[in-house]
């Protein structure tokens, strides 16, 4: 059982993760490596690449959904599994950053 006591889909579309990043109702988490987050991110995401994860969950609340972003889908649904059976309540945004872009959704670029 999760704490948030909410299951969520194995991968949603990224009008969903839209709606949570808008909506704050959830974590939206970013694991791509930092030469991509640099090039263009999701306004408002939590960094931590995938490299880097295992050894900083405490970062994430456990409390809150996670919403799991890498560049096509890939590296995100690994993540999103991992992080279910870490205990959180996670999910991967298919089609990923490249999706987010083509729907013309805003983007930054820069440092986290």
């Amino acid at each position: 059982m999760h704490p948030t006591n909410q299951t969520l889909p194995r991968e949603v579309d990224v009008a969903s993760a839209a709606s949570v990043l808008e909506s704050d109702t959830a974590t939206v988490l970013d694991v791509r490596e930092p030469m991509e987050y640099v090039e263009a991110h999701v306004p408002g995401v939590q960094f931590i690449p995938m490299s880097q994860l295992a050894a900083r969950l405490d970062e994430l609340d456990r409390g809150r959904p996670v919403y799991v972003i890498c560049a096509s889908g890939n590296r995100s649904l690994a993540v999103a599994d991992f992080l279910g059976a870490q205990g959180f309540s996670a999910t991967s945004v298919a089609g990923g950053t490249t999706a987010w872009i083509r729907s013309g959704r805003p983007v930054e670029s820069g440092r986290a």
